[in-house]
């Protein structure tokens, strides 16, 4: 089993430097693994019905439609508002405005599901307002790689629906797990920039602001807050799905559109055709990875792997750290939704033999797929910064250092404290 598992590992790899898409590359592993050891099987009728059924989940619905909310938000040139709301308040606080970076993407990863986007829509307005005030321009490069993670943890997330689907466990309770975690992992960056800052004592002087400048700030971030506040109640009180909740997220981005005077025919239409070739991108993949994750099944591949990994007879913290050292490592080539649909199949069985919570585990790999964002060679927040930067690859990776340091930090103290991710799902119940 395991020379076929290394053929696999081979083929893949071989196809993925051929510069073929991940999706198709998956979906071509997997077909070429069954018409080789699997030769009965009719591939075409076989390979019909997984596509079929790895698509048609009714709860893969609100994905679409959560990319959109972005897409409208992202073409509402929200980042302007979100600096200009934020700064009044966090100016005074050790670190300055570059609190700004950290609030900013917790905020936009509320309404948008996607770390890229938040990074993007962060980053465009407040990378250059920091520079022209000087302040540290690594640390402005770090604490946005960082926080522009944050959009996979907080809710609606795009990588926990996924997750959600695959794993077969219920989307809003995975969302409401997010929660304290999202808030958490942002209050740990800011405590991580406010003791860079005092301790290096390298803060431009800040002006104070009127209590006129902080209130004019408050309707400035007022729409997106309602928004926000809208989303949590509907997650925690149950008043809708997930796809209508999706649905519901669309219309408020569209009336924040017209609220900020940004709604145009012509921004929309490119929001919309942006949230299609992101669905479609995602699409793809889920589809490679369910043949390829059937071509396992048939081969007995994951049953192999966690019959050698159980004999190893790791205790349950020992367990977590193999898997999170394995999710660092193969995050450093492959995106999240790669991640999580390739690996479920093993690592799952795994940890709830080890007696861990699958809704537990979900919150755990979203947060090894934020590290993936901030790892090269495939980070994807390090090109989206090089990109508004011009900065190399390495230097924003060493910049984003201490934040991968938080992030790992932080996924063996969920390890350590499930509560965290826990305690809100328990009060569903």
């Amino acid at each position: 089993m395991f020379d076929i598992a290394l053929v696999a590992v081979l083929l893949f790899v071989v196809l993925l430097g051929s510069s073929v898409w991940i999706g198709l590359s998956l979906f071509a592993t997997g077909y070429i693994l069954l018409s080789v050891f699997k030769p009965n099987i009719p591939m075409e009728i076989y390979a019909g019905k997984v596509i079929w059924g790895s698509t048609t989940s009714l709860e893969l619905l609100s994905l679409p439609l959560f990319i959109l909310m972005s897409e409208i938000l992202v073409s509402a040139r929200l980042g302007r508002s979100l600096f200009s709301g934020l700064a009044p308040w966090v100016g005074r606080l050790p670190g300055g405005l570059l609190h700004v970076n950290v609030a900013g993407s917790t905020l936009f990863a509320a309404v948008s599901g996607s770390s890229a986007a938040t990074t993007a829509i962060v980053g465009k307005v407040t990378l250059p307002e920091l520079a022209a005030r000087g302040y540290n321009r690594s640390l402005a490069m770090g604490s946005l790689a960082g926080a522009g993670t944050l959009g996979f943890l907080i809710p609606p997330s795009i990588i926990m629906i996924i997750y959600g689907v695959v794993a077969g466990q219920s989307i809003l309770e995975l969302f409401v797990a997010g929660v304290v975690p999202g808030i958490l992992l942002a209050l740990c960056y800011s405590g991580y920039i406010a003791i860079h800052q005092i301790v290096t004592r390298s803060q431009p002087k800040q002006d104070v602001s009127t209590f006129a400048e902080k209130l004019q700030g408050l309707r400035q971030i007022g729409p997106i807050a309602i928004l926000i506040i809208g989303i949590m109640a509907s997650l925690y009180l149950g008043l809708a799905s997930p796809t209508e909740l999706a649905a519901v997220g669309v219309m408020g981005a569209l009336l924040i559109a017209v609220f900020t005077g940004e709604f145009t025919v012509r921004g929309m239409v490119d929001a919309g055709r942006r949230a299609v070739r992101t669905t479609s991108m995602i699409g793809l993949i889920i589809i490679g990875a369910a043949l390829l994750n059937a071509a396992f099944g048939f081969l007995g591949i994951p049953k192999a792997i966690a019959t050698e990994i159980a004999a190893l007879g790791l205790s349950p913290f020992a367990l977590i750290c193999v898997l999170l050292v394995f999710y660092v490592i193969i995050g450093m080539f492959l995106d999240g939704t790669s991640i999580i649909v390739m690996t479920l199949p093993v690592t799952l069985p795994l940890i709830m033999a080890a007696g861990f919570d699958p809704i537990w585990f979900g919150v755990f790999v979203v947060v090894t797929v934020e590290i993936s964002q901030i790892t090269p060679p495939i980070g994807f927040n390090l090109f989206v910064i090089q990109s508004q930067t011009g900065e190399t690859i390495g230097a924003i990776a060493r910049a984003a250092l201490p934040f991968f340091l938080v992030l790992l930090g932080f996924a063996l103290l969920i390890t350590l404290v499930p509560e965290i991710v826990l305690w809100l799902p328990g009060t569903l119940q």
